[in-house]
C-alpha cells in the first residue's frame, strides 16, 4: 500500500494593467514544517489577471506532481488561493460559462485525479509567498530577464507556520527538495552572489491556458525597494518594458505539403486542403485559449490568409496583410519535389545549397534577398507592436529567417530547422535590440 503524501500548494497571479504585463507564482509546501518544497514563477507577457491566476494554479499542481511522480493516487494536494473565481470553479460550485474558461479549467483538472485535490479560499494577506513570487516574475519580465529561484526572497517574511485548515502532516519524508531551501535563500539574500544556488525545484509549463473573465481584477503593483539598497547585476539594467512578441504560425497544409514540393510566391498559390483547414481550426482554438494575441498579420498568399482568417474569426480580430511575409520565389522549381529539381537542375541546386546568394533556377529569390526583406519587416513590426503580442501567419523560409536572425546563426542554419505545417514559433524583441527565441516548431496544439 502506498504511503500517503500530502502537500499544500499556494498559487497567485497578477497583471499590471489587466490586460498588461503579467506573471504567476506558486509554492509547494510541506504541511508538517511549513518549508517550501518547490517554487515556480514566470513572466507570461501581456495577459489578464485571471489568466495569470490559472497559470499559477497549473504550475503549482504540476510542481506538486513532479515532486512525487510515483505517488499516484496516494498524493493529496490542498490548494490555497486568494482567487475566489478559481477556487469556486475548480471546486465545482460555480458554473464555467465563458467558452475560453472551459479548456483552462480542464487543463488544471487533468493534472491530478479530482479526488486528490481540495481547494480553499484564503485572504491575500495569507498568500504572501505566492503573491511575492508573482511580483518577482513580473519584475523579471520588466527587466528583460527570467525569474530565478536562487535569487527569490519571496518566503523571507512569510511565517513558516501556516494558518489553521491545512491538511494533516505528510507521513514520511517530504523528499530531498525540502532540504534547506528556505535557509539557502535566506543566506543568498544576506550575501547575494556568494552562496551556491539553493536546491529549489523550478517547474515551467510548455503550454499556456485560456483567458478567463468575471473576477474583480488586482493591479499587483511592484513591491517598493528599500531606499539606498544598491542594485547589482541584472537588477541594474534599465527598464526595457514589455517586449514586442512575434508569434510565428506556419500556414496549414495544402495539397503540395505532404509531397514536399517547392511552393513559394511564384507558383500556383494553392488553397488549404481539408487537413490544412482542420489544422487552422485547431490553431484558432489554441490561440483563443491563450488569450494573449492582440493583432494578426498575414502573408498575402492564399494558404496563409485562409489560416489567418480562421484564427481571426475565433479571436474577433482583423487580419492585416503584409507583402514582406510572402514565401521565397522558387523560380522554375515551383511545384517540383527536391528529387525532381536534383534531376532537372542539379548544378543549380548544388550552388543554391552552397551559397545564400544563389537564387533558384529561372530568376527566383535567394536566401540573402529573403533575409534582407525579413529583417526590414522585423524592424518595422517590432517598432509598430512594441510591448504587444502579434501573430504572424507566414511560411517556412520567413519563419526560419526570423529565428536565424534572432539567434545570430549563419545562413546554413536554415537547413537545420524543421517546421511542420501549422507549427508555432515565437521570438520576443526587447527595447535594447536583443531578441529571445522562446519557441520553435511547436505542434502540441495539433495533437
Amino acid at each position: 500500500m502506498s504511503v500517503a503524501r500530502q502537500v499544500v500548494v499556494e498559487a497567485d497571479g497578477g497583471s499590471r494593467g489587466n490586460p498588461g504585463p503579467a506573471g504567476y507564482g506558486a509554492v509547494v509546501i510541506d504541511p508538517a514544517t511549513g518549508e517550501p518544497l518547490a517554487e515556480t514563477a514566470e513572466y507570461i507577457g501581456v495577459a489578464t489577471n485571471n489568466v495569470a491566476e490559472y497559470r499559477g494554479l497549473i504550475a503549482g499542481l504540476t510542481a506538486a506532481k513532479a515532486l512525487f511522480p510515483d505517488a499516484g493516487e496516494a498524493l493529496r494536494v490542498h490548494v490555497r488561493m486568494d482567487s475566489k473565481l478559481v477556487v469556486e470553479q475548480m471546486s465545482g460550485r460555480w458554473k464555467i460559462k465563458h467558452p475560453d474558461m472551459k479548456p483552462l479549467a480542464a487543463r488544471a483538472a487533468a493534472i491530478l485525479p479530482p479526488s486528490s485535490v481540495t481547494y480553499e479560499w484564503i485572504p491575500r494577506a495569507q498568500n504572501k509567498h505566492a503573491d511575492r513570487l508573482a511580483n518577482e516574475a513580473m519584475d523579471a519580465g520588466r527587466d528583460g530577464r527570467q525569474w530565478e529561484a536562487s535569487a527569490s526572497t519571496a518566503a523571507l517574511d512569510t511565517p513558516s507556520a501556516r494558518t489553521p485548515g491545512t491538511p494533516s502532516p505528510v507521513q514520511g519524508p517530504p523528499g530531498d527538495q525540502a532540504a534547506g531551501a528556505a535557509r539557502a535563500r535566506a543566506a543568498l539574500a544576506a550575501a547575494r552572489g556568494t552562496a551556491a544556488p539553493a536546491a529549489d525545484a523550478l517547474f515551467s509549463l510548455a503550454e499556456e491556458p485560456a483567458e478567463s473573465g468575471g473576477e474583480p481584477t488586482d493591479a499587483h503593483p511592484a513591491p517598493q525597494q528599500s531606499a539606498g539598497a544598491p542594485q547589482t547585476g541584472w537588477g541594474a539594467a534599465p527598464d526595457l518594458g514589455a517586449p514586442a512578441t512575434l508569434v510565428l504560425l506556419r500556414h496549414g497544409e495544402t495539397a503540395l505539403t505532404p509531397e514536399k514540393r517547392f511552393s513559394g510566391s511564384g507558383g500556383t498559390d494553392p488553397e488549404l486542403s481539408a487537413v490544412g483547414r482542420g489544422q487552422a481550426e485547431r490553431a484558432a482554438e489554441h490561440f483563443a485559449a491563450l488569450g494573449t494575441v492582440q493583432e494578426i498579420v498575414s502573408s498575402p498568399l492564399r494558404r496563409c490568409r485562409e489560416t489567418a482568417v480562421a484564427v481571426a474569426a475565433r479571436l474577433g480580430l482583423d487580419v492585416r496583410i503584409d507583402e514582406s511575409l510572402r514565401e521565397t520565389d522558387f523560380g522554375a522549381w515551383e511545384g517540383l519535389t527536391f528529387g525532381e529539381v536534383r534531376e532537372r537542375y542539379g548544378d543549380d541546386l548544388t550552388a543554391w545549397l552552397a551559397s545564400p546568394d544563389t537564387a533558384p533556377t529561372g530568376g527566383g529569390e535567394s536566401f540573402a534577398e529573403v533575409a534582407e526583406r525579413i529583417a526590414a519587416a522585423r524592424d518595422r513590426l517590432v517598432a509598430r507592436y512594441a510591448g504587444r503580442t502579434v501573430l504572424l501567419v507566414t511560411h517556412v523560409t520567413p519563419i526560419k529567417t526570423f529565428v536565424r536572425l534572432a539567434l545570430g546563426a549563419p545562413p546554413e542554419a536554415l537547413f537545420r530547422m524543421e517546421l511542420s505545417a501549422a507549427s508555432i514559433s515565437t521570438v520576443a524583441y526587447y527595447g535594447d535590440g536583443n531578441a529571445s527565441v522562446r519557441l520553435l516548431n511547436d505542434t502540441s496544439h495539433l495533437r
